[in-house]
């Protein structure tokens, strides 16, 4: 399988001839100013064809499988409490709230760099 790699201009002006690539088992990489941004690869077509049953062979189930449970299993298992106690003690750990930074926002402003938006701490007065 190969991979071809194009710009979208190159994409737009002829996009169905790689969709025929593409169905042919094809990978097309999609570039914008030669740093990719998309991938063009066909699509896993569905079944057509209902799957086999059982699909492992040579297991073998033993006629004694189908022979009833002893008494004495029975009588175990359905004996026995359904949520047995725990022998552990549970802890309570008390958490403090989540404060989500609450002071950090509140001593940040916003300042215009030349280009970008960026986030600056805003320092301390001198006294």
């Amino acid at each position: 399988m190969t991979m071809i790699v194009i710009n979208i201009h190159e994409a737009k002006a002829k996009l169905s001839e790689y969709l025929d690539a593409v169905a042919k088992g094809e990978r097309v990489l999609i570039c914008k100013r030669n740093q990719p941004v998309a991938e063009l690869r066909a699509v896993e077509q569905k079944r057509t064809e209902p799957r086999k049953i059982g699909g492992v062979t040579g297991i073998v189930i033993p006629p004694s499988f189908f022979d009833p449970m002893p008494d004495e299993f029975l009588d175990a298992i359905e004996s026995g409490p359904v949520y047995p106690e725990s022998r552990s003690t549970p802890s309570r750990v008390a958490e403090a709230p989540a404060r989500y930074g609450v002071r950090e926002r509140a001593n940040r402003v916003t300042t215009k760099d030349s280009k970008t938006k960026k986030l600056t701490k805003k320092m301390p007065r001198q006294r």
